[in-house]
């Protein structure tokens, strides 16, 4: 990539956006953003509870998101968020229209056993159905690309930068 991009790393929950995201935005020299801190306390507070949000839950979290992709557009950065519905990634790109996606992918299994690994995080296990229900996979039209979560971090890592490099 010449020129810096925004780049969103999006998937369900569990597949590592958190460890990818700081990698990724390491390997591409541009600062990172966890998209789990720009949830309002009632956001967390309903999914700590094991209750999806709505997306009306949703609107001012991905706002804020936009926000600050739309300051880093033409300095680059990576920021972590689920972006399931095309609806989300449309909000997102309404306010940083310039953002990449990087769909972070994986089999159901492998992704709700490290999610039953990990600790002290605020999603349930419970919750990984929803997720894969609201779901709408990447579209031909929306810039970005899917990277396969099986691996190491550090592979995961690679496929991606080598994925985003072969973007038009």
């Amino acid at each position: 990539m010449s020129t810096p991009k925004v780049v969103v790393v999006m998937g369900v929950a569990g597949t590592g956006k958190t460890t990818i995201g700081p990698l990724l935005a390491a390997r591409l020299d541009v600062p990172y953003a966890e998209g789990d801190d720009f949830h309002p306390p009632a956001n967390i507070a309903k999914m700590s509870a094991g209750t999806p949000l709505t997306d009306e839950d949703r609107w001012p979290w991905l706002d804020a998101i936009g926000s600050w992709a739309h300051g880093r557009a033409a300095l680059g950065g990576v920021v972590s968020c689920s972006a399931l519905k095309r609806s989300y990634r449309d909000r997102l790109r309404a306010e940083a229209p310039g953002v990449v996606f990087v769909h972070l992918a994986g089999d159901r299994s492998l992704i709700e056993d490290r999610m039953s690994h990990r600790q002290g995080h605020f999603m349930p296990t419970a919750l990984l159905d929803s997720q894969f229900a609201t779901l709408q996979p990447l579209q031909e039209d929306e810039a970005g690309v899917v990277v396969d979560v099986s691996g190491s971090p550090e592979e995961i890592t690679g496929r991606a930068a080598k994925a985003l490099a072969e973007l038009p």
